[in-house]
């Protein structure tokens, strides 16, 4: 099969149409396929031979944009096995087919029904086919090939970046590069001149060119002033079909604004200033303002002012103020129109930022001269020190002369001043002035300690003028006299403890005195001379103004005196000295070995153990419950009596219960222990009393021998042979407990009832490690131990 193509544009195509009529076949971009082996159809043998070409397309054309009232022809498919005679039908499927697409199935003519975009879609991929209309059977293989959408210049050229923003420094040379500009056209590039765009200028000469290649802008002039002109508007104009007539354009707006350089100097508008300042103006304050114009802007225009000759260089400064680039003249020194009635001053503004590319259009600084005229004017008066300091001393007499001011009129007229202390409604008016002279006197008697310093204002008037003042201020510091003594620095609580040594420092005091250090301290300590000699306690001058206080003797006692007392007498380094006498309370308390004062009143003995009130409660709770059982439990036993031998016929073993108590040592009837205190001193021997003894008994002259050669081992081991050969003894164990001591050992006793009256070298100190509850016994041998070093 063969497909044709009647697609024409331009001239040569058409001979191209001619020829591809003429001949059947197109011979250019025409693409061979071929197949080793055919498509096996239904109901024939497959056949192992090479088949001839079955297909030869090309690549179809089809013009975009086609506006014309019938469907655009695109060319034809044709398969070598139609005859003409309508048995073949041809199938088109694919990209658009049936919707953009249509295909005549006899003819096998294709066309387009819409109008198409390039821009859009570039080509169609379709599939032919050629089957038999009788069987619907495939003829030959289905084959792919191609509709091209052809371009025409439909598209005009677009600036999507515009419009343009962009600055250039002024006074930039000829041909300065300022944008590059870039238009885009849609149509197909490879394809004509539909794309190809050039650039033109429409609005912005003779100040700008643009290249109409690259879109390149440039500057047209040399040295374009800012100051001249600093905004400009250019049009860029972009066209296609390289700019031949009938193409289409685009433009945009490119907005170029010239920035400011360094290109103009200072200037001042005059070359002569005058500027009047009156004499009362004061010391740092400004007093006029100058400025020397720049064309420039930013920080081209920044500029530095300074005084560079003159005769007032010395009373006079300037400062540039930033914001305003103005030049601020301040008075350095104060004005005496008396003395000086005129200055003048050079004053030069210059460029802080320069740029040497500009330099030939300098100097960039300007200068002018300045005439200052100082005024007259009536002035206060003018105190002959900024300040004043006096001294008086306190305890002085009612109009105690303190000191002198002096003020004087600096004017020429030389007015008479008046003085007066301004006070405030709180004040406490100490002092006053005499109006005329100046001088200060005391209007009370002054106390150093309760006001060491005055600070006063006085003010000065002319006569002429009572309003114009001046001011001065006056202190007043008050000297201190020697009129008052020492005395103690603090109330003291001094404790001793009862078992201080003699010379033991118990306790160290110091004194303070009002007044100052000339007549305070040295501090002197020393007991009243009048007095007889303390047998207590003494006092001991330390010289740095302390005393020590110490003990005279050993032991004190509580019980005996609790509280002492000790008077004293303090004098201080004044001339003339003072002194005064105070009284010491000492107390006496108990001490810890290492000094700790434990307590200083009488307490009991469980106070002093370190019991609480809470434990005592819970102590004697204790012992009321246990009274409480032991009585129940009398009362229960008192209430259940059993008879003490029990019957013959009861062979079993028990316990006898005796619930009866003894006499203890004084009764001889119920049980007779002497035999076991002392086996010498039995007379008889006893036997039990509930039963009937059976034996003989044994004279009581032998016994005695017997007992008298036998120790007491062996006299135990001759009753336990007897209570166990005795046939009287009924069926069941008795315990008998001999409760004799024996005989004075060699080590001697271990009682401590004898230990206080012999010498040991026992040392008792461990006990007051033993905790609270042993604070007492360790108190107690701790003075017994005192004694005997004593």
């Amino acid at each position: 099969m063969k497909i044709t193509s009647t697609s024409c544009i331009c001239p040569v195509l058409v001979c191209l149409c001619f020829v591809q009529r003429c001949y059947g076949t197109a011979h250019h971009s025409s693409i061979k396929v071929t197949r080793n082996q055919t498509k096996h159809i239904e109901g024939e043998t497959e056949v192992h031979h090479r088949p001839k070409r079955g297909w030869v397309w090309n690549q179809f054309f089809v013009l975009e944009e086609h506006m014309g009232p019938d469907p655009q022809y695109v060319g034809k498919l044709h398969s070598n096995s139609d005859k003409g005679d309508g048995s073949v039908k041809y199938i088109l499927t694919g990209e658009g087919a049936g919707t953009i697409f249509i295909i005549d199935d006899t003819t096998g003519d294709i066309h387009s029904t819409k109008s198409l975009d390039r821009e859009q879609k570039t080509h169609y991929v379709l599939h032919a086919q050629a089957i038999d209309r009788r069987t619907n059977k495939p003829l030959e293989p289905e084959s792919e090939f191609i509709i091209k959408v052809q371009d025409i210049n439909d598209n005009a050229p677009k600036f999507t970046d515009g419009p343009y923003i962009v600055t250039v420094p002024e006074m930039s040379d000829m041909g300065t590069s300022v944008l590059q500009v870039t238009a885009t056209d849609a149509d197909d590039p490879t394809y004509g001149n539909s794309a190809r765009v050039v650039y033109s200028i429409l609005q912005g000469q003779p100040y700008f060119s643009v290249d109409p290649k690259t879109g390149v802008i440039r500057t047209a002039l040399h040295n374009m002033d800012r100051e001249a002109r600093e905004h400009y508007s250019v049009v860029i104009q972009a066209k296609d079909m390289a700019g031949q007539v009938g193409g289409l354009s685009g433009s945009t707006t490119v907005n170029i604004t010239l920035t400011d350089v360094n290109d103009n100097p200072p200037r001042f508008p005059q070359k002569h200033y005058q500027l009047y300042v009156p004499e009362s103006a004061q010391v740092g304050s400004a007093v006029g303002k100058i400025k020397a114009n720049d064309a420039d802007t930013g920080s081209n225009a920044d500029m530095t002012y300074s005084i560079i000759n003159g005769d007032g260089v010395g009373i006079f400064s300037i400062s540039t103020d930033k914001e305003t680039r103005e030049g601020i003249l301040s008075l350095k020194k104060p004005l005496n129109y008396e003395k000086k009635k005129s200055y003048t001053l050079n004053i030069e503004g210059a460029n802080t930022h320069l740029d040497f590319r500009f330099s030939h259009l300098g100097p960039f600084k300007d200068a002018t001269m300045l005439k200052i005229i100082v005024g007259d004017v009536d002035e206060p008066p003018l105190f002959s020190m900024p300040s004043y300091v006096m001294e008086v001393y306190e305890n002085a007499k009612i109009g105690t002369v303190v000191g002198t001011v002096l003020a004087q009129d600096p004017d020429s007229a030389n007015s008479l001043v008046r003085y007066f202390i301004e006070y405030n409604a709180e004040d406490d008016r100490s002092f006053n002035i005499d109006a005329n002279t100046g001088i200060i006197k005391t209007t009370k008697v002054l106390d150093r300690e309760e006001t060491p310093w005055y600070n006063i204002t006085v003010a000065a008037s002319e006569k002429d003028n009572p309003g114009l003042l001046s001011h001065v201020a006056v202190g007043i510091r008050v000297l201190d006299v020697n009129d008052n003594p020492p005395e103690l620095a603090r109330e003291y609580d001094i404790v001793v403890c009862e078992n201080s040594k003699p010379g033991q420092v118990i306790h160290t005091i110091s004194a303070t005195d009002k007044d100052d250090f000339a007549n305070g301290p040295r501090f002197n300590f020393f007991l009243d001379e009048r007095l007889s000699i303390n047998p207590n306690f003494t006092l001991k001058d330390n010289e740095d103004n302390t005393a020590s206080i110490l003990t005279r003797r050993r032991r004190f006692s509580r019980t005996i005196q609790d509280v002492y007392y000790l008077p004293i007498m303090i004098s201080d380094g004044g001339i003339p000295s003072l002194s005064s006498s105070s009284t010491l309370t000492i107390r006496v308390c108990a001490c810890e070995r290492d000094g700790r004062v434990r307590t200083c009143h009488a307490e009991a003995f469980l106070s002093s153990a370190g019991l609480s009130t809470g434990a005592l409660i819970a102590i004697l709770l204790c012992v009321v419950i246990l009274l409480a059982i032991v009585v129940l439990f009398i009362t229960l036993r008192r209430s259940k009596k059993e008879p003490l031998i029990i019957s013959e016929e009861d062979v079993r073993e028990n316990v006898v219960t005796y619930d009866d108590e003894g006499g203890g040592e004084e009764d001889t009837e119920a049980f007779d222990i002497t035999a076991l205190r002392n086996p010498s001193a039995a007379e008889e021997l006893k036997y039990r009393r509930d039963i009937i003894p059976e034996v003989n008994l044994t004279p009581r002259h032998q016994t005695l021998s017997t007992l008298e050669s036998i120790d007491v081992q062996e006299f135990i081991k001759q009753r336990l042979a007897e209570a166990d050969l005795d046939p009287s003894v009924p069926p069941y164990d008795s315990l008998q407990t001999y409760a004799y001591e024996g005989q004075r050992s060699e080590a001697g006793s271990i009682s401590s009832l004898d230990s206080a009256t012999t010498q040991s070298d026992q040392d008792y100190h461990y006990l007051g490690d033993w905790g609270p509850e042993f604070k007492k016994l360790a108190e107690l041998y701790g003075e017994i131990e005192s004694e005997r070093t004593t």
